[in-house]
């Protein structure tokens, strides 16, 4: 199977597997879960494509094991998140950008956990970067640990095994072996549409905002150029009316 690289060659899952194999999927999924080096990694190409192989005997692993594995490796990867979290507490939103490292990565989580509560561990499993960031911000929040437990075994469930699955439900099917490379490319795409719907709302947010505030703000000029009713306008219209 020769998939398109939707980037660089070490991002082609494709690639990837052929390359490490199992264990490098485990590693990817486990990194993409809750560590911040992860949030950059082809998660759901690679879970799809995974299943796709183990179909075809070219992952010589069963669908089973596999798919356990991968449930454990996203499981620990979010648990690993949420202890980062509640160790580092508030000081993860005063880290300073760096080239692995954006701040406003942050914000979009903690703004995506803020909105959904606790099943935002099993939502943001489906949006790529925002599912690296919501297992750390459940813990800076310190939310209840069972509750945690609850949604990160659900949503690895979901995640994990369930992309997994559909790659392998598909793999026999020659439609998909014809087409890999657009499949791999509407993956990506449709786990992108989240972030573009957010970015959007966000960016007219803020243009509404800025609106908002132009219209006080002249508001305020205009009731500040206004003469007062103790001044000399004042007297002189309280005299022309006597």
């Amino acid at each position: 199977m020769n998939t398109l690289a939707l980037g660089p060659q070490w991002l082609d899952p494709d690639y990837l597997i052929a390359t490490f194999g199992l264990i490098g999927v485990l590693v990817i999924v486990f990194a993409e879960s809750g560590l911040l080096i992860g949030f950059f990694l082809p998660g759901d190409a690679l879970l799809f494509t995974t299943g796709l192989l183990v179909t075809t005997n070219k992952l010589d692993q069963p669908l089973a094991l596999v798919c356990g594995l991968i449930f454990l490796a996203a499981c620990l990867g979010d648990q690993v998140g949420y202890l980062f979290g509640r160790k580092v507490g508030p000081s993860l939103f005063k880290r300073p950008d760096s080239r692995l490292f954006k701040q406003e990565n942050v914000e979009k989580a903690h703004e995506f956990f803020e909105k959904y509560g606790p099943k935002s561990l099993i939502l943001a499993r489906f949006v790529p970067i925002v599912r690296t960031f919501t297992p750390i911000i459940a813990g800076v929040s310190r939310m209840n640990y069972r509750s945690f437990i609850t949604f990160n075994l659900i949503g690895g469930a979901l995640w994990g095994v369930g992309v997994t699955v559909l790659g392998a439900s598909l793999g026999n099917i020659a439609f998909v072996h014809k087409n890999i490379e657009a499949i791999l490319i509407a993956i990506v795409l449709v786990s992108v549409v989240p972030i573009a719907i957010e970015y959007l709302r966000a960016r007219s947010k803020s243009k509404k905002e800025a609106a908002a505030a132009g219209t006080y703000g002249q508001a305020l000029h205009q009731a500040a150029d206004r003469p007062q009713g103790g001044g000399a306008e004042g007297r002189r219209g309280r005299h022309a009316k006597r």
